[in-house]
């Protein structure tokens, strides 16, 4: 089941500003696509839009094939899991997962046949009768899946169901979603604003900002290729470094005491923005050649977090080895960094990638 979106548009009648503007991607038969954005950036609403519960004011939805702009949400053969689940708490969970299937007028022992496999397939089967209230927040989750599961569509629609859940039981349905997917051959469209379920469960990812996609493509070129600053911050933990920089014949002055050589890239600009991964950059320990000051330390297991702030004042994150004996107000060097993006500092968009070295680095003494 494909599900074509060309040029979708979306604008209340109450508002002059769209809500979203000419969205158009191609989402492919048992693909896990995810739609990611900021708060407000109208990732539910195009959910919405494709599952016909809100209005389409402009462009093209076509399921498999067909025109679906005006078909009603029950006959666009999909499902849909919701953030709040959406049980009734007077059901037992059989019910709940047998409620649309007996609305639809099924016959009983069709609707008792795909519950029982629905519920099997999500470890559910010895808590049937049980009621909402009695169940857990994952154990909710799954029944609703199941839901969704007995349906048999083999589109499902998904808005941040995991979000009420804990962070360890987040990362355990992660897992469990993408493995049922795949088992069911679902094409699945999520709606999330977290970057971790994006990198981790996405076949290909739609970002989402100030009303416009900004990019669709793998996690892995997400994070290794972006198309602009906005998704080159999005996606990374910590988040990827935004320094301000003066172009020069060869190199990039960041600071007075931190620059960098361009080897390829030709630039036009005399200011840019350079994109720097916290992992990437290098330093030393010591004041002899000092570039940074460290303001604070954060210890996470296998790593530190630093952050540091160089002599003109921007701050810059660094992830070094945890065993790095390092304190708030060391003097370190920073010696170089592995990779860079470079930015354009108006439109903010990619000029162009370099991979560095550290010894490429170009770094003066500085006096604190």
């Amino acid at each position: 089941m494909t599900i074509t979106l060309n040029q979708l548009s979306k604008t209340y009648e109450e508002s002059a500003q769209p809500v979203l503007k000419e969205v158009s991607v191609q989402i492919n038969d048992g693909e896990f696509f995810v739609i990611v954005g900021p708060s407000g950036c109208g990732k539910s609403t195009l959910l919405r839009m494709i599952a016909g519960l809100t209005s389409i004011s402009d462009g093209k939805l076509t399921i498999n094939g067909k025109l679906a702009n005006q078909v009603p949400p029950k006959d666009r053969a999909l499902s849909m899991v919701f953030q709040s689940y959406a049980l009734f708490p007077f059901m037992t969970v059989a019910e709940n997962v047998g409620f649309g299937l007996k609305s639809r007028k099924l016959p009983s022992s069709e609707i008792n046949h795909r519950v029982d496999d629905a519920l099997a397939m999500v470890n559910l089967s010895d808590l049937r009768d049980r009621k909402p209230k009695e169940l857990s927040g994952g154990q909710r989750q799954r029944v609703a899946l199941a839901r969704a599961i007995a349906s048999e569509a083999k589109i499902c629609l998904m808005d941040e169901p995991l979000s009420n859940l804990d962070a360890q039981l987040r990362a355990k349905m992660r897992i469990e979603l993408k493995q049922l997917q795949r088992n069911l051959g679902l094409t699945v469209i999520y709606v999330t604003h977290d970057q971790v379920e994006a990198m981790t469960m996405a076949d290909r990812v739609m970002v989402l900002n100030d009303q416009r996609v900004q990019q669709i493509d793998t996690p892995i070129n997400l994070y290794q290729r972006p198309n602009n600053a906005f998704v080159a911050q999005f996606f990374g933990t910590p988040q990827i470094n935004l320094l301000k920089a003066n172009v020069a014949e060869r190199e990039l002055v960041i600071d007075s005491a931190l620059h960098l050589p361009m080897t390829k890239t030709q630039i036009n600009n005399s200011k840019v923005l350079v994109g720097i991964r916290p992992a990437d950059v290098r330093i030393q320990i010591g004041s002899r050649g000092a570039n940074a000051r460290v303001a604070t330390v954060s210890y996470l297991g296998n790593q530190s977090v630093i952050t540091a702030v160089l002599n003109d004042s921007q701050t810059i994150r660094i992830v070094a080895d945890s065993q790095l004996q390092i304190a708030a107000d060391d003097l370190i060097k920073i010696i170089g960094v592995e990779d860079f993006h470079i930015f354009d500092i108006n439109s903010q968009k990619l000029i162009g990638s370099q991979k560095g070295d550290v010894s490429d680095a170009r770094v003066a003494a500085t006096e604190f």
